[in-house]
């Protein structure tokens, strides 16, 4: 409950001390693209030089990934798919099946709120967004008439996907990023490459092993109310990280402010909270609960890291007055994650 948040807050202000300092990083190599319009980056210990081969392979897989889920470009595996799998059952690589079924097992779990199949909803209101005006409740009735993952029949034994109707669509908009950060990261194991940390447009990171004597990779987290402000330090020992919120990407109408995060299930913009971040075992998880956590709100959000306990969450809703915050924070350690006192309300 929201109760016992307010009391993990004070247990970790009461042993997060003053002396209790946030670990830094050192000196690092970084190799870095642009993919899936956002920058992609490897950061390294300094080393071997085979590393930063090994790194640019594994930034080079990063484009082939691209092609495989984007929606973006025809020719994509993706784009084959939703043109070709209302007529019927369309077979795929074994790669793109994989993520398309995570993803339907993710919406599964979090009752709707993280969907693939969301993608006429984003698409109208980007329509609407550029034309300056906001969805009228039938346009979005329309496009809810064709979401839902019950819409479309997968079939585990043979592989493939079938739609419903014509209109059906499949977007991995929300997981995409962090699936290829996933399979990048096997090839660099498969390479034997041990310490790194991997992102895809600072929202989605993957880190494995050590950096600067710590036990693992020093991220920060920004205040989501001065985006500019570092609210604390959290540390990645071999796994992800995810962060949503709509503090960047919004856009106003009419004095009112919107932002880029849908409610699947309803086809209109959430706010509840400021932001969310996700740790999991792999980026794909973790980007897609980012997403479901904000959407579906605290209480649900707690219960399903209280049915995982592999994943934990820092959920950060807006001050009820003043500047502080108080952030709900579920399953990550205290030894890992180190908030500034001063930004926090204490309790």
């Amino acid at each position: 409950s929201i109760e016992n948040a307010g009391d993990d807050l004070a247990d970790y202000l009461n042993q997060a001390t003053e002396e209790f300092a946030a670990p830094s990083g050192g000196s690092t190599i970084r190799l870095s693209t642009r993919a899936m319009a956002t920058e992609f980056a490897m950061v390294m210990n300094p080393g071997a030089s085979q590393q930063v081969m090994r790194a640019s392979d594994a930034l080079d897989l990063i484009h082939e990934y691209e092609q495989l889920m984007t929606v973006y470009r025809s020719t994509s595996e993706m784009s084959r798919v939703n043109a070709t799998a209302s007529e019927g059952p369309v077979s795929m690589d074994p790669r793109l099946f994989e993520i398309l079924d995570r993803s339907r097992q993710i919406c599964l779990d979090t009752e709707g709120g993280f969907d693939p199949s969301s993608g006429p909803l984003i698409a109208l209101w980007r329509e609407s967004r550029l034309a300056g005006r906001l969805p009228t409740q039938s346009e979005i009735e329309d496009c809810l008439q064709y979401t839902g993952i019950e819409q479309f029949l997968f079939d585990h034994e043979a592989r493939t996907i079938q739609y419903r109707s014509p209109e059906n669509e499949l977007n991995l908009g929300g997981i995409g990023k962090g699936y290829a950060l996933d399979l990048a990261g096997q090839f660099l194991k498969s390479e034997e490459q041990e310490d790194w940390l991997f992102y895809g447009g600072f929202s989605s990171i993957l880190a494995t092993g050590t950096h600067n004597k710590l036990p693992g990779w020093p991220v920060g987290i920004k205040n989501p109310l001065f985006t500019s402000q570092r609210l604390g330090t959290i540390l990645l020992q071999n796994c992800a990280m995810s962060t949503s919120g709509s503090s960047v990407q919004h856009f106003r109408h009419q004095g009112q402010r919107y932002g880029h995060i849908l409610d699947p299930r309803t086809g209109w913009p959430v706010s509840e909270l400021l932001s969310v971040t996700v740790i999991a075992p792999d980026a794909a998880l973790a980007d897609a609960l980012s997403t479901a956590f904000y959407v579906i709100g605290i209480e649900k959000a707690l219960e399903y890291c209280e049915n995982h306990t592999q994943v934990g969450t820092i959920l950060i809703p807006p001050p009820a007055q003043g500047r502080k915050l108080s952030p709900v924070i579920r399953g990550i350690p205290n030894e890992f994650l180190f908030l500034d006192r001063d930004q926090l309300l204490s309790q």
